[in-house]
């Protein structure tokens, strides 16, 4: 076995700590906000809807802008636009013919800078 890595299986844990349990429960969101929170992380294992995170996150784009950044068809980044749309994560506004692409909430941005600040380290 590598260095670090621990076999659980082979632990000796026959003890269950009823009060960390019961305080932890406590404490513990619905599982079906966690259903939630597990599909917004989903979402975040795209790599195009994470460059195109990125970009909102610096500038507001229409998608032909975000297409000629990220070298795609203006089709493939208006289906992930609709994805990012539909679970919130990012919004739109329509000045005449062109549709400018911007991230939802400010909260959008704190989850994409503390995930590269993980991954960073």
């Amino acid at each position: 076995m590598a260095k670090g890595i621990v076999d659980v299986e082979s632990l000796d844990c026959n003890v269950i700590h009823e009060e960390v349990i019961a305080a932890v429960r406590k404490k513990m969101p619905d599982d079906e906000l966690l259903l939630d929170l597990a599909d917004l992380f989903k979402i975040f294992g795209d790599s195009t809807r994470v460059r195109i995170i990125c970009a909102l996150l610096r500038a507001e784009m229409c998608v032909c802008d975000i297409a000629a950044l990220l070298g795609m068809s203006k089709s493939a980044i208006s289906h992930q636009l609709r994805t990012l749309r539909q679970t919130r994560l990012v919004k739109y506004r329509r000045e005449g013919k062109v549709v400018y692409y911007s991230l939802q909430d400010e909260h959008v941005g704190t989850i994409f800078d503390q995930g590269l600040t993980h991954v960073s380290e």
